[in-house]
């Protein structure tokens, strides 16, 4: 009977990683590689080389192969992929609402930093 058990045991931990083999991570490996390869090339030699102004498109390009890059580590480096949906949902959700918080925090000290001075008395340098 003990070894039925142990058979179950070793079955369930298995079965909770099976989606992750070394090609599949071989394979995230040379994506993330050569998505930084890609930043790597716009910034030394299309940006530094003088062929593409740095500016907004440059930025969200930027912006999106860094969240792609970051989808790739939570997903399948943080086994985050092969969970319920459930928790999945729930680490989106609270992610979301700590982005929206940073970004209320910024546009709260901005309006203080310019509309609020504590020494209206005292001239600014």
């Amino acid at each position: 009977m003990a070894s039925n058990h142990d058979h179950t045991v070793g079955h369930e931990e298995t079965a909770h990683h099976e989606g992750m083999t070394k090609g599949k991570i071989w394979r995230v490996f040379f994506y993330l590689l050569a998505l930084t390869a890609l930043e790597f090339f716009i910034a030394l030699v299309l940006v530094h080389g003088g062929y593409v102004e740095k500016g907004l498109a440059v930025n969200i390009t930027y912006i999106m192969l860094t969240l792609l890059k970051a989808y790739y580590i939570v997903a399948y480096f943080m086994h985050l992929k092969f969970e319920t949906f459930g928790l999945i949902m729930s680490i989106s959700v609270v992610f979301l609402f700590i982005i929206y918080f940073i970004a209320l925090m910024l546009m709260e000290g901005t309006y203080l930093n310019t509309h609020y001075n504590p020494f209206p008395f005292w001239t600014t340098p």
